[in-house]
């Protein structure tokens, strides 16, 4: 039986990625000045940067912060002028200041979950931001327990499982990302609800998720996500 669920946050139950692709091109804007964009593979750079630097600032704002200042750097060098750095640093607070949008259903769609099952929310990401956004989400109270994490992998979904009591095949991820939010737990054994979101970061786009497991459902939208949680139960009794 299904005994916990847990909930991703960021493009799960909020907005998060569409900021960051609008700070990816405000840093174009910011080195268009300096190279010739098509030429200089922006993108490329500072996704390769980002890869890097992971292991050492983590995921979130401030480690793409510090990365595109690391890729302008390399790319501009000396043309790089100090307004321009202090704008790259303005992009990153702009991110980590910006409101938290709820996406459409989703605070109904936990309730909805609560009410039946335990519920966890687990995300990742820098801590104070991540904290900020569980607070001003007004979504705290329905989760008995809040994991914010450095990364999302087995080990990282296994501890939390042992903490709370409870066996893998007892548990069901809701989430957008098929990296963070699904194969590591259906390769545990668990089950998943797949939300697809409308932008994903090119970091969580290869997965191993086996898209085809009988664990794992996919919803348009999260008004579907408590039918999709209470499929999963009934597959689990059968």
């Amino acid at each position: 039986m299904i005994e916990l669920v847990g909930f991703d946050g960021d493009d799960t139950l909020w907005r998060s990625e569409d900021f960051f692709h609008a700070a990816g091109a405000e840093f174009e804007a910011i080195l268009g000045q300096h190279v010739t964009l098509d030429d200089a593979r922006i993108h490329e750079q500072l996704l390769a940067a980002e890869r890097r630097n992971i292991a050492l600032f983590g995921y979130g704002a401030k480690g793409m912060t510090l990365s595109m200042i690391e890729t302008a750097i390399a790319l501009a060098g000396a043309a790089l002028t100090v307004a321009d750095i202090a704008a790259i640093v303005d992009i990153g607070k702009r991110v980590l200041a910006h409101p938290v949008e709820l996406l459409p259903g989703i605070c109904a769609a936990v309730a909805a979950v609560a009410a039946d099952f335990r519920v966890v929310l687990i995300t990742k990401g820098d801590l104070f931001h991540q904290e900020r956004k569980v607070r001003d989400s007004g979504l705290a109270a329905l989760f008995q327990r809040i994991e914010i994490v450095s990364e999302k992998d087995p080990a990282t979904y296994r501890r939390v499982l042992d903490e709370v009591g409870v066996a893998p095949a007892n548990f069901v991820m809701v989430g957008n990302s098929l990296r963070s939010d699904i194969a590591p737990v259906l390769a545990l054994g668990g089950s998943g609800v797949h939300v697809p979101y409308h932008v994903t970061w090119a970091m969580e786009l290869d997965h191993d998720a086996d898209t085809a497991s009988p664990r794992l459902l996919q919803v348009d939208a999260a008004a579907a996500i408590p039918a999709a949680v209470r499929e999963l139960a009934a597959r689990l009794r059968d």
